[in-house]
């Protein structure tokens, strides 16, 4: 695994909430469901008109692009942080997972990763 630079925010907006395209440094995640969006990117650029924010994460990327046919990578490291009492944020996109902890939990985080044999840079 790897950190991806900045702090993040997660974001809770309207389901009909409009945006213009959201540009992001490295990583942005944008969700649509029938009864909201969520927002994830780095804080200062988190859109204007959110009916919740929070903020303060750090985000994790694991590294390399993982077949569909993988099972276990994302429970293992759900386990591993729920083990050491750390909430985790996750993502999954085509190509991999991310997982974002509390800023003031990454060191937490990190240990507990490196204690179970996942390496984190």
């Amino acid at each position: 695994m790897r950190q991806v630079p900045g702090e993040y925010s997660i974001g809770r907006y309207e389901p009909n909430t409009d945006f213009k395209p959201l540009f992001s440094r490295s990583f942005c995640s944008i969700t649509r469901t029938p009864d909201e969006v969520t927002i994830v990117c780095e804080s200062d650029l988190l859109p204007q008109g959110f009916a919740k924010r929070e903020d303060g994460w750090a985000c994790l990327q694991v590294e390399g692009i993982m077949d569909f046919n993988l099972t276990g990578v994302l429970s293992k490291i759900a386990g591993t942080l729920a083990g050491a009492e750390v909430s985790i944020f996750a993502i999954s996109t085509f190509d991999t997972d991310y997982v974002l902890v509390k800023a003031a939990t990454l060191e937490k985080a990190r240990h507990a990763l490196t204690e179970n044999g996942i390496a984190l840079r």
